[in-house]
């Protein structure tokens, strides 16, 4: 190992002890923590088949960056918030990134970021609808039972765009220029099954009937005796996804537009919803504490002018220091008629799937869609979900089992208000990583400071012994190595 100093300059603010800086040939890299995902990875194959199902049009003689390599190389930037071909430039020679794409550290570098551009918008049609089978299948894969029921929800999540990509389209709704990417996930492992992008001046619906219809004939067709449950906001309170839902089948949940019927219909719940309020209200006060919100529920039947058939509505009245909150939902599932205000509360659940999706925006730049071409941000969109999906895995797999609950305790999926949000949060103190957003792997977990030193025979990863978050990483490759040990061995 050679040491340079970058020059004579020093920093001088520490009393007696001059700062220089020097530059080393010694491997290192600061995304030490990303060979976890590459070990779970291995495994499951996850972006080994993802490449496999992307038609390569150059000349096998003269490829020098083949498709999973380069596949990989955008999935852990991803991870690890590189979210842009750019970056490629400079981590193409990091020896963490060569490892986790199949290159020793003292190889040739990886792709540059004009080949990562060339390699997107080589993506063809084909390619992509291969893909979308591509996810069903890891999604079906991932359950080692069939399941008996399944929760699936779709959003629509506005994808601002900041230059002149095919079909970005200003929205009137969000105020912007932008894509509007469908995206269908499943409340029982967080996983994405489908993700279609869109023009941006879609409707949120728009797709939805076809996408729908897709993902659940293919899990019927692995699972004939599955339960499916549909949720939805009320953008997709339509009837052609009433329809949907109905010929195949399925249980459904949507939120419903409120108009001057319903409101009609409702006037008496939110008066009584007002009145408890006001009476809780005085009494909190003169009890000195806090006074909890007035929530009443109602189901009746409705059928508005388009609807053929009338349907269960259901209705949530709610007073409280903001003012007053008047909700419909539509629902053919049978226990909605009887237990009406369960029935709400497991349609508002669906805002644990608007977490996921605020992740896989937020943390993990799904919405970084900059390519000139149409299909080629749709791959980009495949791209950053393969990444939300390899996360997902892995944060399922480390997590911590639930404590043995007390006989007096209820079930997490029966605790309401303060007490459902104080297990969470002390389940989330318990085991950071196992309910961790992508920031806090990456705190945590993903960005650690490391060495490389390689060899004929093998590769050492050194990591500082003063590290904070040691035994944590050491806890994490002890649970994942228990896990694979149970897995089939990859082919």
């Amino acid at each position: 190992m050679s040491v340079s100093t970058l020059g004579p300059e020093a920093i001088g603010f520490f009393p007696g002890m001059p700062i220089f800086f020097q530059s080393s040939d010694a491997q290192l890299s600061s995304d030490g923590g990303l060979p976890i995902f590459r070990q779970l990875d291995e495994h499951l194959r996850l972006t080994a088949d993802f490449a496999a199902a992307l038609d390569d049009p150059r000349d096998p003689n003269a490829r020098e960056h083949t498709f999973v390599e380069m596949v990989r190389q955008r999935v852990y930037g991803i991870l690890a918030n590189y979210e842009d071909q750019n970056d490629a430039d400079t981590l193409r020679s990091d020896p963490i990134f060569k490892l986790i794409c199949g290159r020793r550290p003292t190889a040739p570098d990886l792709a540059s970021q004009p080949t990562l551009s060339r390699f997107e918008n080589s993506i063809n049609i084909p390619s992509l609808k291969r893909l979308r089978v591509l996810f069903v299948d890891q999604f079906i894969a991932s359950f080692s039972q069939p399941p008996q029921h399944l929760t699936i929800d779709l959003d629509a999540v506005d994808d601002p765009a900041h230059g002149h990509q095919q079909l970005t389209f200003w929205h009137n709704y969000y105020d912007q220029n932008q894509y509007l990417p469908l995206i269908i996930t499943c409340a029982d492992n967080d996983l994405i099954l489908s993700a279609s992008l869109r023009h941006g001046s879609a409707h949120a619906a728009l797709g939805a009937d076809d996408d729908l219809e897709y993902v659940i004939n293919r899990l019927r067709a692995a699972w004939p005796g599955v339960v499916i449950h549909v949720r939805a906001d009320s953008a997709f309170g339509i009837p052609r996804l009433f329809k949907v839902c109905e010929r195949l089948r399925v249980l459904y949940t949507f939120g419903l537009t409120g108009n001057s019927v319903l409101q009609r219909r409702t006037e008496g719940l939110l008066a009584q919803a007002v009145a408890t309020w006001e009476q809780e209200r005085k009494q909190a006060r003169q009890e000195g504490r806090l006074a909890q919100p007035s929530r009443l529920f109602a189901g009746f039947w409705y059928r508005a002018k388009t609807w053929k058939q009338p349907r269960w509505v259901v209705a949530k009245a709610e007073a409280n220091e903001q003012g007053t909150n008047l909700r419909f939902v539509v629902s053919n599932r049978p226990g909605a008629v009887v237990l009406v205000a369960a029935s709400y509360d497991e349609y508002a659940a669906r805002g644990e799937s608007e977490n996921r999706l605020k992740e896989f925006k937020c943390d993990l730049h799904m919405d970084r869609l900059s390519d000139h071409r149409f299909c080629a941000n749709y791959f980009r969109l495949y791209l950053h979900a393969l990444a939300m999906n390899l996360l997902v895995r892995t944060r399922r797999l480390v997590a911590l089992p639930e404590p043995p609950r007390q006989p007096e305790q209820l079930p997490p999926e029966a605790l309401q208000g303060q007490q459902r949000q104080q297990h969470f949060r002390q389940r989330r103190q318990r085991d950071a990583l196992g309910e961790g957003q992508p920031a806090t792997w990456r705190r945590l977990l993903i960005k650690v400071a490391v060495a490389v030193v390689s060899s004929g025979r093998r590769v050492l990863i050194r990591l500082w012994e003063g590290w904070p978050h040691l035994d944590q990483f050491k806890q994490v490759l002890q649970r994942l190595a228990g896990v694979l040990a149970h897995l089939p061995v990859p082919p």
